[in-house]
């Protein structure tokens, strides 16, 4: 099973690409769902209120893929496509790319367009920091105090990461599990008969 993929952990802003006085300025941002992609564009759209147009792609998921681009008043697949197309060749998805572009006053034709929103974007992806991360899942389990040691054990033996913790008479841990171990896990989850396990995919 292919369980990695690459992606950013952070926001980014790339150098400033021109051409004939046009301004192309590329950002970077990690996005997990198109509510976020909406506030990172609102953002942009204040910060940087006198630009002309912001062109953006953005690409979420890795089994299931969703992504979507945007010219932006630009020509018909002058901007946009060109953006993603960067996604594609730095292979990354839970991404969101945008390129602002100032209008220098000179039309630049659609294959300069095309090759400005290219730069652009590339520019940025060049200065982010790009990083490998595996595909989780996740386990919510619920079990009286008096097993903590038991669960304990399994955390930290298979190098588990615990996401949340509430720590009572019931304890309820959730538990971000590598998608290709998730089976074994359970497994060995349940053979311990003093809890409650729950699985579910973010």
């Amino acid at each position: 099973m292919h369980d990695t993929y690459k992606t950013i952990d952070q926001s980014f802003e790339g150098e400033v690409y021109k051409d004939r006085g046009s301004k192309f300025i590329g950002y970077a941002f990690p996005v997990s769902s198109e509510e976020k992609v909406k506030e990172y564009l609102q953002e942009l759209k204040k910060q940087h209120h006198k630009a002309r147009h912001w062109c953006y792609a953005w690409k979420l998921g890795v089994e299931n893929v969703k992504y979507r681009v945007n010219d932006d008043g630009e020509p018909s697949n002058s901007a946009g496509q060109p953006i993603y197309g960067q996604i594609l060749s730095f292979d990354l998805t839970n991404v969101l790319l945008v390129v602002v572009r100032y209008f220098g006053g000179t039309k630049l034709g659609v294959g300069g367009l095309i090759t400005a929103y290219k730069n652009a974007t590339k520019l940025v992806l060049e200065s982010s920091e790009i990083k490998e991360k595996t595909v989780d899942v996740f386990f919510k389990l619920v079990f009286e105090y008096e097993y903590l040691d038991k669960v304990m054990r399994i955390v930290k033996e298979r190098s588990l990461t615990i996401e949340s913790q509430k720590m009572e008479m019931n304890c309820e841990f959730v538990l971000s599990v590598r998608k290709k171990d998730a089976e074994k896990v359970k497994v060995e989850f349940e053979e311990l008969r003093c809890l409650q396990i729950k699985y579910f995919e973010n």
